[in-house]
C-alpha cells in the first residue's frame, strides 16, 4: 500500500488522466463523454477512472443505468500543500538568479587609468 500523496501524484502523471480530470472541472460526464477525444477503446479509457477513482479524484454516481463521473479535487490540494512546502527554496533561488543576471546587465566602470 502506498500513501494517499504517491497514490495522487502516480494517478496524474498519465497526461490521459490529466485530460480527463480537465474535461470533469467543466462538470460532470459518463465514460462515453470522456472517451470521445481520445483514440483508445473504451476498456482503456475504464482502467484510467478505475486508476483516478481509486486515487479519490473522481467518483461516480449512480442514476439509473447513467453513472456520471464527477471530479473531487481534494487530493490535489494535498499535492499543492506538498509543492507548496518547496516555494521558498525555488523562490530563493529565482532571486539569487535576479541578483546575478542583475549584475551581468550593469555596466561595470572603467577602474584603469
Amino acid at each position: 500500500m502506498s500513501d494517499p500523496l504517491s497514490t495522487t501524484l502516480a494517478a496524474l502523471a498519465d497526461p490521459t488522466r490529466r485530460a480527463i480530470l480537465a474535461r470533469l472541472a467543466t462538470g460532470e460526464a459518463s465514460v462515453n463523454e470522456l472517451a470521445e477525444p481520445f483514440e483508445m477503446t473504451l476498456a482503456a479509457v475504464s482502467k484510467h477512472i478505475k486508476v483516478l477513482e481509486n486515487a479519490g479524484l473522481i467518483t461516480r454516481g449512480k442514476q439509473a443505468q447513467y453513472r456520471p463521473c464527477r471530479l473531487q479535487a481534494a487530493p490535489m490540494r494535498d499535492v499543492a500543500g506538498y509543492l507548496n512546502s518547496y516555494r521558498g527554496f525555488w523562490e530563493q533561488n529565482l532571486d539569487q538568479l535576479d541578483s546575478y543576471l542583475t549584475t551581468l546587465q550593469t555596466p561595470q566602470s572603467d577602474t584603469k587609468n
